[in-house]
């Protein structure tokens, strides 16, 4: 079946009432739920059967060092992990994704590489089969043929889909909520996501994206946000991101981390690391260890809450050294680390892969499932994205299965607005795939626009997943 013929059988089955909650009947007459959970043993894929890493240890394997210096940054190193494991169409397919599509450039610890394909054989044309339909690889190193052949884009998708630089209040603090801010400390990250929301800013330069760069020094950045906190007490929590914390030196990230500790009025921090589960290593460092738990300490003794936050998008990510490293944190003082992972076709879009994958977290990491946001309108992310009605059925999907406080929210980031729960739209005109949304706060950037908080705000389905007509009435714009 087509994604076209999928996505037309759910269309079909929403408008005539049906859900997943039917299913067959079991032995007995006996209905089957929906989902059966079954608690699974988390396991750290065998490395050794990439031929590339066939003598690597395993204290080689749980050092930091050896997972960046070993990081796969081009298809040469690729082809030197995999030796004949993959056929030439698939390098093919890559390298032209990466002429043509790639808005982010190539950047894979050995760590993610090792959660692709992990039950594959070893048969070349087989084995390049399971690879291109692995779901961690579709995000990390996506290929030619995974964007849409029509609508790859979005006429109305961006670079910075979500503003964020536009509501800089000094170089990299964006301030887009009244209480909260943002705060990219960084433009590099240990992995780079196909899928990135800040493909405008993170990462080297590709053929499609010339990258914008952070002009002040790090020290001087890192000062203008301290001032600026320090004079707009109505800020109490700060993100901070980039990139990914993960990258920059700790002994830089401890010391501004300290200085903003020190800001009274400053009452929850949350550290922005997807390199808790591409490269946990990392986080298992000694000094890091250690480091971390003086700014825990830190913070509990002043009363803020400091949480990392990772971004974990399919259970195959979750292995026990990803395990260990958030239960460390949790160890030495951060009181909660919580995951917001991305909504993804082909990745984590049905109820079966959201919920094996919080399972995991929350049962065998104590990682929370926190958020799952709809993929950003960024260019060349279509083939990602899901529309408003199809996170509308999942999140449905989803609960009653979980506890309440690990049931993961699924997002919509609307432009100018901010994080709206899918169910939260005002106006859904799903002929054109066009839902409207309000809020009910101004950003930094329309304290003189007087129709902020009356203004419905448009977010797009992607339009592929339209019924003839409305694919028509597009193609005709």
């Amino acid at each position: 079946m087509t994604v076209q013929e999928a996505i037309a059988r759910q269309r079909d089955d929403l408008a005539e009432g049906r859900g997943d909650a039917g299913g067959p009947l079991g032995e007995g007459g006996r209905a089957e739920q929906p989902y059966e959970y079954v608690r699974r043993e988390l396991v750290e894929p065998d490395w050794r059967r990439f031929p590339g890493w066939r003598d690597v240890t395993a204290d080689q394997w749980r050092d930091a060092q050896w997972q960046r210096v070993n990081c796969v940054r081009n298809t040469r190193q690729l082809r030197r992990v995999m030796g004949e494991l993959l056929t030439d169409r698939f390098y093919a397919d890559l390298e032209a994704d990466h002429r043509e599509m790639a808005t982010m450039s190539m950047l894979l610890p050995p760590q993610m590489i090792n959660t692709m394909a992990r039950e594959a054989t070893a048969e070349p044309e087989a084995f390049t089969d399971a690879f291109l339909a692995d779901p961690v690889r579709r995000y990390m190193l996506p290929v030619r043929s995974d964007r849409h052949p029509v609508w790859p884009s979005h006429p109305h998708s961006s670079r910075d889909s979500l503003h964020e630089a536009e509501m800089w209040v000094v170089e990299g603090l964006t301030h887009r909520y009244p209480t909260k801010v943002l705060a990219e400390m960084l433009s590099t990250c240990p992995q780079y996501c196909g899928h990135c929301t800040r493909m405008d800013l993170v990462g080297n330069s590709t053929p499609q994206v010339d990258k914008l760069r952070l002009g002040l020094k790090p020290v001087d950045r890192q000062d203008r946000m301290i001032q600026y906190l320090r004079e707009t007490p109505g800020v109490r929590d700060v993100v901070v991101s980039g990139g990914d914390v993960a990258n920059m030196p700790w002994h830089q990230l401890e010391s501004f981390l300290m200085r903003l500790l020190e800001i009274e009025t400053v009452r929850d921090v949350r550290l922005a690391s997807k390199a808790l589960a591409g490269l946990p290593q990392h986080w298992l460092q000694p000094k890091v260890v250690e480091g971390l738990e003086r700014v825990a300490r830190t913070a509990a003794r002043r009363g803020v809450n400091l949480a990392i936050h990772t971004h974990v998008n399919h259970v195959n990510s979750v292995t026990p050294l990803v395990a260990e490293a958030a239960r460390t944190a949790l160890a030495v003082g951060v009181r909660d680390v919580r995951n917001q992972g991305v909504l993804m076709r082909g990745v984590n879009d049905s109820p079966e892969a959201l919920l094996d994958l919080c399972f995991a977290l929350q049962g065998e990491t104590g990682v929370l499932p926190y958020y799952f946001y709809m993929c950003d309108m960024i260019p060349n992310a279509e083939h990602w994205r899901l529309a408003v009605w199809e996170a509308q059925r999942l999140q449905h999907a989803i609960m009653g299965y979980l506890p309440g406080y690990a049931t993961p929210r699924l997002i919509c980031d609307v432009p100018y607005v901010g994080k709206r729960w899918v169910h939260q739209l005002a106006e859904y005109d799903r002929e054109h795939g066009v839902s409207y949304w309000t809020k009910n706060y101004r950003t930094g950037i329309e304290a003189e626009d007087p129709d902020a908080l009356t203004r419905r705000y448009p977010y797009y389905d992607p339009i592929y997943t339209l019924d003839e007509r409305g694919q028509r009435w597009w193609t005709e714009q």
